[in-house]
Protein backbone atom coordinates (compact mmCIF):
# COMPACT_ATOMS: atom_id res chain seq x y z
CA UNK A 1 0.00 0.00 0.00
CA UNK A 2 1.09 3.33 -0.94
CA UNK A 3 0.63 5.64 1.86
CA UNK A 4 0.86 9.68 0.27
CA UNK A 5 0.70 12.67 2.10
CA UNK A 6 -1.38 15.64 0.10
CA UNK A 7 -0.30 18.95 0.27
CA UNK A 8 -2.26 21.89 -2.01
CA UNK A 9 -1.99 25.94 -2.79
CA UNK A 10 -4.01 27.82 -1.02
CA UNK A 11 -6.30 28.99 -4.24
CA UNK A 12 -10.07 27.52 -4.27
CA UNK A 13 -9.35 25.19 -7.13
CA UNK A 14 -6.51 23.41 -5.37
CA UNK A 15 -8.15 23.62 -1.79
CA UNK A 16 -11.28 21.33 -3.43
CA UNK A 17 -8.31 18.81 -5.12
CA UNK A 18 -6.98 18.17 -1.60
CA UNK A 19 -10.24 17.91 -0.08
CA UNK A 20 -11.53 15.35 -2.87
CA UNK A 21 -8.13 13.36 -2.53
CA UNK A 22 -7.76 13.17 1.15
CA UNK A 23 -11.46 11.60 1.27
CA UNK A 24 -10.57 9.15 -1.19
CA UNK A 25 -7.32 8.04 -1.10
CA UNK A 26 -6.21 9.21 2.96
CA UNK A 27 -3.22 11.69 4.04
CA UNK A 28 -1.16 10.50 6.42
CA UNK A 29 1.71 13.04 7.65
CA UNK A 30 5.33 13.70 5.52
CA UNK A 31 7.52 11.45 8.08
CA UNK A 32 5.07 8.48 7.28
CA UNK A 33 4.50 9.15 3.96
CA UNK A 34 5.63 7.01 0.96
CA UNK A 35 4.85 9.83 -1.60
CA UNK A 36 3.68 13.27 -1.49
CA UNK A 37 1.48 14.57 -3.74
CA UNK A 38 1.43 18.49 -4.48
CA UNK A 39 -1.63 19.97 -5.97
CA UNK A 40 -0.80 23.83 -7.42
CA UNK A 41 0.89 25.35 -9.36
CA UNK A 42 5.24 25.29 -10.44
CA UNK A 43 5.68 27.96 -7.19
CA UNK A 44 4.31 25.70 -5.21
CA UNK A 45 5.91 22.66 -6.39
CA UNK A 46 9.12 24.23 -5.85
CA UNK A 47 7.94 25.77 -2.25
CA UNK A 48 6.47 21.87 -1.68
CA UNK A 49 10.21 20.56 -2.13
CA UNK A 50 11.92 23.05 -0.28
CA UNK A 51 9.65 22.42 2.49
CA UNK A 52 9.58 18.74 2.49
CA UNK A 53 13.62 18.03 1.62
CA UNK A 54 14.47 16.51 5.08
CA UNK A 55 12.21 13.68 4.69
CA UNK A 56 13.25 12.54 1.89
CA UNK A 57 10.21 11.43 -0.17
CA UNK A 58 9.84 12.06 -3.77
CA UNK A 59 7.03 14.64 -5.02
CA UNK A 60 4.20 14.06 -7.75
CA UNK A 61 2.75 17.05 -8.56
CA UNK A 62 -0.68 17.58 -10.06
CA UNK A 63 -1.57 20.94 -11.84
CA UNK A 64 -4.12 23.24 -9.79
CA UNK A 65 -2.49 26.63 -10.83
CA UNK A 66 -1.48 28.79 -13.35
CA UNK A 67 2.10 27.52 -14.44
CA UNK A 68 2.73 23.45 -14.48
CA UNK A 69 5.88 22.75 -16.13
CA UNK A 70 6.92 20.66 -12.68
CA UNK A 71 3.29 19.33 -12.55
CA UNK A 72 1.60 16.57 -13.74
CA UNK A 73 -2.00 16.67 -15.71
CA UNK A 74 -4.48 16.70 -12.87
CA UNK A 75 -7.08 13.62 -12.47
CA UNK A 76 -9.16 12.02 -9.43
CA UNK A 77 -8.67 8.89 -10.54
CA UNK A 78 -5.73 5.86 -11.03
CA UNK A 79 -3.42 7.84 -8.80
CA UNK A 80 -2.04 4.80 -7.10
CA UNK A 81 -1.18 3.47 -10.28
CA UNK A 82 0.10 6.92 -11.66
CA UNK A 83 3.00 7.13 -8.79
CA UNK A 84 3.75 3.38 -9.40
CA UNK A 85 4.65 3.96 -12.94
CA UNK A 86 6.08 7.29 -12.49
CA UNK A 87 9.51 8.36 -14.16
CA UNK A 88 11.90 9.74 -11.39
CA UNK A 89 13.84 12.93 -11.86
CA UNK A 90 16.89 14.09 -9.53
CA UNK A 91 17.24 17.86 -9.40
CA UNK A 92 20.52 19.39 -8.30
CA UNK A 93 20.12 22.58 -6.70
CA UNK A 94 22.36 25.27 -6.61
CA UNK A 95 23.70 27.13 -3.64
CA UNK A 96 23.45 30.47 -2.85
CA UNK A 97 25.60 31.92 -0.40
CA UNK A 98 25.09 35.84 0.23
CA UNK A 99 26.30 38.70 2.36
CA UNK A 100 24.75 41.55 3.00
CA UNK A 101 25.44 45.48 2.86
CA UNK A 102 25.57 45.35 6.83
CA UNK A 103 27.42 42.15 6.91
CA UNK A 104 25.42 39.23 7.42
CA UNK A 105 25.23 36.15 5.79
CA UNK A 106 22.49 33.96 4.46
CA UNK A 107 22.04 31.02 2.47
CA UNK A 108 19.50 29.00 0.46
CA UNK A 109 19.22 26.35 -2.37
CA UNK A 110 17.61 27.26 -5.58
CA UNK A 111 16.10 24.11 -7.89
CA UNK A 112 15.33 26.82 -10.92
CA UNK A 113 17.84 29.88 -10.86
CA UNK A 114 19.41 32.22 -8.63
CA UNK A 115 18.64 35.51 -10.04
CA UNK A 116 19.80 39.49 -9.06
CA UNK A 117 17.47 42.14 -9.74
CA UNK A 118 17.75 45.97 -8.50
CA UNK A 119 15.88 47.30 -5.82
CA UNK A 120 15.60 51.07 -7.32
CA UNK A 121 14.81 53.21 -10.53
CA UNK A 122 18.47 53.06 -11.03
CA UNK A 123 20.32 49.79 -13.12
CA UNK A 124 22.23 47.55 -10.95
CA UNK A 125 25.90 47.76 -11.39
CA UNK A 126 27.54 43.72 -11.05
CA UNK A 127 30.86 42.30 -11.68
CA UNK A 128 31.08 38.79 -12.40
CA UNK A 129 33.66 36.10 -11.66
CA UNK A 130 33.75 32.64 -12.89
CA UNK A 131 35.98 30.36 -10.89
CA UNK A 132 37.61 33.20 -9.60
CA UNK A 133 38.25 34.06 -13.01
CA UNK A 134 36.98 38.22 -13.89
CA UNK A 135 34.46 37.41 -16.77
CA UNK A 136 32.52 40.92 -16.51
CA UNK A 137 34.34 44.03 -15.58
CA UNK A 138 30.75 45.88 -14.81
CA UNK A 139 27.48 44.91 -15.74
CA UNK A 140 25.39 47.86 -16.37
CA UNK A 141 21.78 45.97 -16.35
CA UNK A 142 18.88 45.30 -14.40
CA UNK A 143 19.80 41.79 -12.91
CA UNK A 144 21.35 38.57 -14.15
CA UNK A 145 20.93 35.04 -13.11
CA UNK A 146 22.15 31.58 -12.44
CA UNK A 147 19.61 28.86 -13.49
CA UNK A 148 19.77 25.10 -14.05
CA UNK A 149 18.61 23.01 -16.39
CA UNK A 150 14.96 22.53 -14.77
CA UNK A 151 15.04 26.56 -14.66
CA UNK A 152 16.47 27.01 -17.95
CA UNK A 153 12.83 26.82 -19.44
CA UNK A 154 11.63 29.14 -16.37
CA UNK A 155 12.56 32.69 -15.93
CA UNK A 156 15.95 32.20 -17.52
CA UNK A 157 13.82 31.78 -21.08
CA UNK A 158 11.50 34.75 -20.12
CA UNK A 159 15.41 37.22 -20.34
CA UNK A 160 15.96 35.17 -23.96
CA UNK A 161 18.46 32.61 -21.99
CA UNK A 162 19.31 29.25 -23.65
CA UNK A 163 17.37 26.24 -22.82
CA UNK A 164 19.82 23.30 -21.57
CA UNK A 165 19.12 19.53 -21.54
CA UNK A 166 18.37 18.20 -18.16
CA UNK A 167 21.45 15.96 -18.24
CA UNK A 168 23.55 18.63 -20.03
CA UNK A 169 25.85 19.18 -17.09
CA UNK A 170 25.65 22.91 -17.55
CA UNK A 171 24.45 26.07 -16.04
CA UNK A 172 23.29 29.26 -18.30
CA UNK A 173 24.63 32.58 -16.73
CA UNK A 174 22.10 35.13 -18.24
CA UNK A 175 21.62 39.11 -18.16
CA UNK A 176 18.51 40.56 -17.12
CA UNK A 177 18.20 43.66 -19.58
CA UNK A 178 21.71 44.42 -20.24
CA UNK A 179 22.81 47.84 -20.72
CA UNK A 180 26.65 47.82 -21.16
CA UNK A 181 27.99 45.30 -22.21
CA UNK A 182 25.64 45.73 -24.84
CA UNK A 183 26.94 42.77 -27.34
CA UNK A 184 26.56 40.79 -24.19
CA UNK A 185 23.63 37.93 -24.24
CA UNK A 186 25.28 35.87 -21.44
CA UNK A 187 27.23 32.39 -21.46
CA UNK A 188 26.86 28.65 -20.61
CA UNK A 189 29.22 27.58 -18.09
CA UNK A 190 29.93 23.89 -16.73
CA UNK A 191 27.68 23.10 -13.85
CA UNK A 192 30.54 22.36 -11.16
CA UNK A 193 31.64 26.18 -12.09
CA UNK A 194 31.93 28.55 -8.90
CA UNK A 195 30.14 31.79 -9.79
CA UNK A 196 30.61 34.98 -7.50
CA UNK A 197 28.69 38.45 -8.29
CA UNK A 198 30.09 41.60 -6.96
CA UNK A 199 27.43 44.21 -6.79
CA UNK A 200 29.37 47.52 -7.66
CA UNK A 201 28.28 51.10 -6.00
CA UNK A 202 25.59 48.91 -3.63
CA UNK A 203 24.67 51.53 -1.83
CA UNK A 204 23.35 53.71 -4.19
CA UNK A 205 22.09 51.00 -6.40
CA UNK A 206 20.67 48.17 -4.31
CA UNK A 207 20.35 44.83 -5.47
CA UNK A 208 18.27 41.99 -3.85
CA UNK A 209 19.35 38.29 -4.39
CA UNK A 210 16.13 35.59 -4.66
CA UNK A 211 17.32 31.70 -4.68
CA UNK A 212 13.49 30.18 -5.83
CA UNK A 213 11.30 32.06 -3.75
CA UNK A 214 14.02 32.58 -0.79
CA UNK A 215 15.22 36.58 -1.36
CA UNK A 216 17.58 38.66 0.40
CA UNK A 217 17.26 42.37 0.01
CA UNK A 218 20.60 44.50 0.23
CA UNK A 219 23.29 42.85 -1.22
CA UNK A 220 26.66 43.27 -1.47
CA UNK A 221 28.36 39.65 -2.90
CA UNK A 222 26.98 36.29 -3.83
CA UNK A 223 28.61 33.05 -4.26
CA UNK A 224 27.14 30.08 -6.05
CA UNK A 225 28.16 26.66 -6.74
CA UNK A 226 25.89 23.44 -6.91
CA UNK A 227 24.65 21.87 -3.44
CA UNK A 228 26.68 18.50 -4.17
CA UNK A 229 25.11 16.81 -1.57
CA UNK A 230 21.13 17.75 -1.96
CA UNK A 231 19.31 16.35 -4.45
CA UNK A 232 14.95 16.70 -5.07
CA UNK A 233 13.15 13.38 -5.98
CA UNK A 234 9.96 14.63 -8.25
CA UNK A 235 8.25 11.87 -9.73
CA UNK A 236 6.82 12.88 -13.52
CA UNK A 237 3.37 10.44 -15.78
CA UNK A 238 5.92 8.42 -17.96
CA UNK A 239 4.68 9.80 -20.95
CA UNK A 240 5.63 13.34 -20.17
CA UNK A 241 8.56 13.03 -18.41
CA UNK A 242 10.91 16.20 -17.25
CA UNK A 243 13.51 15.14 -20.04
CA UNK A 244 11.05 15.32 -23.00
CA UNK A 245 8.98 18.61 -21.52
CA UNK A 246 12.49 20.40 -21.69
CA UNK A 247 13.03 19.43 -25.36
CA UNK A 248 9.28 20.10 -26.03
CA UNK A 249 10.36 23.34 -25.38
CA UNK A 250 13.07 24.01 -28.27
CA UNK A 251 10.66 22.82 -30.38
CA UNK A 252 7.73 25.31 -29.20
CA UNK A 253 6.44 28.11 -31.84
Amino acid sequence: MTNIAFVASKAEPAQAALSLMSERYGSVSFDVADVIVALGGDGFMLQTLHKTRKFGKPVFGMKQGTVGFLMNLYSEDNLLQRIQAASAAMLRPLMMSVTTESGGTAEAHAINEVSLLRQTKQAAKIRIWVNDKLRVEELVCDGVMLATPVGSTAYNLSAHGPILPLNSEALALTPISPFRPRRWRGAIIKRDSQVRFEILDHYKRPVSATADSTEIRDVAEVLIHEAVDARYHVLFDPAHNLEERILNEQFAF
